[in-house]
């Protein structure tokens, strides 16, 4: 099975469970999501399946949008609600202190261009050991920070010690971070106690299915492929061109070819009919291209 499925994560699972589940659902072994959802996350996960797991090069630079809530006045060592306490609760403090303005300011100050230091329960590798690996066993992972972009960052609601928020964040962000660093800047600690991502990439919730959605259509494979994103309206920044049966064959065995392309974008989506994705291909001078990725 080949495409492009989003899937709304449900609480309680990690991204490699869905992947498990999705891989016996549609019988479809080549699976893999983009962009990891902890577990008490919920929301969009998109997963690339078959052979369109060649494609997740194409994805890596996707912004994400979150809505969520930061516990203020406690801070944990994951910097989430799954964490142990670091120190006394203060959320009754906190929340007897702190004003809704007071929380934005210090929110503001989040907003473009940051140096983020990653949580050291986290998946970023450490001599090729995932740092929450060295984190469980008392070690201090040797991070460093990452330049990253908030473009939104909006506290809008506060309710007692509870801060709602929502914020669209550069690839490789981290929303833990945030809420934990906002703690701080605070100086009452904090961490993320609820989080939904409502958009990765162009995917939003609006082309999301449950898994449970998903069981009832086990094993059926057309029906399936029917819910994933249209091979089209991937990647919408590439052009969709359809090539000749000469020109895909000429592709389809890597080698360079002529396409109906006549603008001066670097790749392009090459269709052999509205549905059927046969590579991205890379203009080598005029309409001429080179396969980058070829699907089939």
């Amino acid at each position: 099975m080949n495409g492009l499925l989003v899937i709304d994560k449900p609480a309680g699972m990690t991204s490699h469970d869905v992947v498990a589940r999705l891989r016996r659902i549609a019988v479809e072994k080549s699976i893999g999501h983009l962009g990891t959802l902890d577990p008490m996350a919920t929301g969009v996960l998109p997963l690339l399946m078959g052979k369109y797991t060649r494609l997740a090069q194409f994805f890596s630079t996707a912004e994400k949008s979150y809505e969520g809530a930061i516990r203020l006045g406690l801070a944990t060592d994951t910097y989430d609600a799954e964490g142990e306490a670091q120190g006394s609760d203060r959320s009754a403090e906190a929340a007897a202190t702190l004003t809704l303005e007071r929380v934005r300011e210090a929110a503001a100050h989040f907003l473009g261009e940051i140096q983020q230091m990653p949580p050291a329960f986290s998946a970023k590798k450490i001599a090729g050991k995932p740092a929450y690996k060295l984190a469980r066993k008392g070690q201090t992972p040797e991070l460093k920070p990452v330049t990253i972009n908030i473009a939104r960052f909006e506290i809008t609601a506060l309710d007692g010690a509870e801060a709602d928020f929502t914020m669209r964040i550069s690839a490789g962000g981290y929303v833990r971070s945030v809420a934990h660093e906002l703690g701080r800047d605070l100086g009452w600690g904090a961490h993320l106690s609820r989080l939904r991502r409502t958009q990765s990439g162009p995917f939003t919730l609006d082309d999301a299915h449950t898994l449970e959605e998903l069981e009832r259509l086990a094993e059926n494979t057309a029906v399936l492929e029917g819910l994933c994103v249209h091979p089209r309206s991937l990647m919408p920044e590439i052009p969709a061109v359809t090539g000749d049966p000469v020109a895909l064959g000429r592709l389809r065995n890597g080698a360079q070819a002529n396409l109906p392309e006549f603008s001066s974008t670097p790749l392009v989506k090459v269709f052999a009919d509205q549905r059927e994705l046969v590579a991205i291909a890379k203009r080598v001078a005029g309409t001429l291209f080179q396969p980058v990725v070829v699907l089939g």
